[in-house]
């Protein structure tokens, strides 16, 4: 009988360990909340000793910074797609915060508010995140400016209004039971076909086919 080899552990390059350890620790986030987020916690996941998180990671504060950027960058993505008319475009971010598509991401954004009283490193993140939030938001009303989906005299301010009411609607996220009134549901929808200039009914027309597809 011929012995198999020893098993050898592999060992990865720093760059790639190193986002092998953020992605953990965004997951944990986007899931549980960036409380969990601990180095033994993102070890027991990835397989290995808490010893080599924090050889990446020394201080906990600064992993749970990183994982709050890397999971709001990637859920920015999802929210903001390159193809379709700024109107479809605009009906897809809607479509995920109403349809609740984008709760994880919700929650954690309300989690991290939280947490910038405790953590106010956090909240030079935070305030970035946001910075890059409104400025795609911004650019994507430009957009149905010049193709005529908006008609809008400040694109800047109706940014403001629609993520205004994206965070109000969110705030209630983490209730028991959902409220499914009307006014509550389609809240988001109706501020931002106000604030666009966009025919009455049209956007939520434009929602309701996303999520009849």
């Amino acid at each position: 009988m011929v012995s198999s080899p020893a098993s050898q552990r592999v060992r990865k390059l720093p760059d790639e360990r190193r986002a092998e350890i953020l992605s953990e620790a965004a997951s944990i986030a986007l899931a549980e909340g960036l409380e969990r987020i601990t180095l033994r916690a993102v070890a027991d996941r990835l397989g290995v000793r808490p010893g080599l998180i924090s050889h990446y990671y020394p201080a906990a504060e600064d992993l749970v910074i990183a994982a709050f950027v890397r999971a709001v960058s990637e859920e920015r993505e999802e929210l903001f797609p390159d193809d379709g008319t700024p109107l479809e475009r605009m009906a897809h971010l809607i479509s995920r915060v109403e349809g609740g598509g984008a709760q994880e991401l919700t929650r954690l954004w309300l989690n991290a508010r939280h947490l910038c009283r405790f953590i106010p490193p956090l909240t030079e993140a935070l305030l970035g995140q946001e910075y890059l939030d409104r400025n795609r938001l911004t650019a994507l009303i430009e957009d149905g400016v010049a193709s005529g989906d908006f008609e809008v005299a400040d694109p800047f301010a109706a940014c403001i209004r629609i993520w205004v009411a994206i965070d109000g609607v969110g705030s209630y996220v983490n209730n028991a039971e959902s409220f499914e009134y009307d006014a509550f549901r389609r809240f988001v929808t109706d501020v931002a076909e106000w604030s666009l200039g966009v025919r009455a009914g049209g956007l939520r027309a434009a929602v309701d086919r996303l999520e009849d597809a």
